[in-house]
């Protein structure tokens, strides 16, 4: 029988921060990614991660998710301890959370609908096929496909349904937490806006906090409440995106106020202003 542990103290609707790291170490061999990194993820909050190539984005989430077994240093999801407590220990705090790869990592013998009843047979292998098949259906709704989608397999679909069906999938067990690695990577303009409302949305109807990577300024623009930046092999900064611009960091001040960056920020007037 699977070890299960009690739940945290740290419901949905706690002021707690639902993930805290610190002094995070990760190393490849004799190329350290991380050395004492910090972050603070505020309750109900979308936060934007966002460093150039190499800075370890990605690794920091597998290691917040138990993917990534850290060099050193602790980290705490939703009032529980991952670092150093086998996978057994941590169903309690696993099946609280959801999470989206990039590209969506479909499993490509298995329908959308199928895909979506994965993490119900692995967490809650009791329910009957008849009431997985209904949550599949209705999660594959929420990520704003279409019913008929749940029938169809990922090679039948175009590149922003399987982010959509990955979407479903995270969100098969009622998540807390959802963490978003480049959701919006790879899609045109209307694709990607649409996907950021569909976030916004879900967090705010869902009481979700969103750990979302990105290197989508308008995703920072429209929909984060705080962006963290990945540099020098740590957070250097964390806040809103004027707050960041005031702490004069020169990879700050080029991502933000490049050629891109006034773009995004010009949409944003525009669109606060109609």
């Amino acid at each position: 029988m699977a070890y299960e542990e009690p739940e945290a103290p740290h419901g949905r609707f706690s002021k707690e921060p639902p993930i805290v790291v610190k002094g995070l170490v990760n190393r490849f061999g004799d190329f350290t990614v991380h050395d004492g990194l910090d972050l603070t993820v505020n309750r109900g909050e979308i936060l934007g991660v966002v460093g150039g190539s190499g800075t370890g984005k990605s690794v920091m989430m597998r290691s917040i998710i138990g993917l990534q077994k850290p060099t050193a240093g602790d980290i705490d999801v939703l009032g529980r301890r991952i670092t150093g407590v086998d996978l057994d220990k941590r169903i309690g705090v696993r099946r609280r959370w959801g999470v989206l790869f990039q590209g969506g990592a479909l499993f490509s013998t298995l329908t959308v609908g199928e895909n979506v009843e994965v993490p119900l047979k692995e967490f809650y292998p009791d329910i009957s096929p008849q009431l997985r098949r209904e949550i599949a259906r209705f999660k594959v709704l929420l990520s704003g496909l279409p019913e008929e989608a749940a029938l169809k397999y990922p090679s039948e679909l175009s590149g922003g349904m399987k982010k959509r069906a990955g979407l479903a999938r995270a969100l098969a067990l009622d998540p807390e937490l959802l963490f978003l690695d480049e959701p919006t990577a790879g899609l045109d303009p209307i694709g990607a806006a649409a996907f950021d409302q569909q976030t916004k949305d879900l967090k705010e109807t869902l009481g979700l906090t969103v750990f979302l990577i990105t290197h989508d300024l308008d995703t920072l623009y429209e929909i984060c409440d705080r962006v963290a930046v990945l540099a020098d092999k740590k957070v250097i900064a964390v806040g809103t995106i004027p707050e960041l611009l005031e702490t004069g960091h020169p990879w700050i001040e080029e991502y933000f106020n490049g050629p891109r960056g006034r773009s995004a920020q010009a949409a944003q007037t525009r669109e606060q202003s109609d």
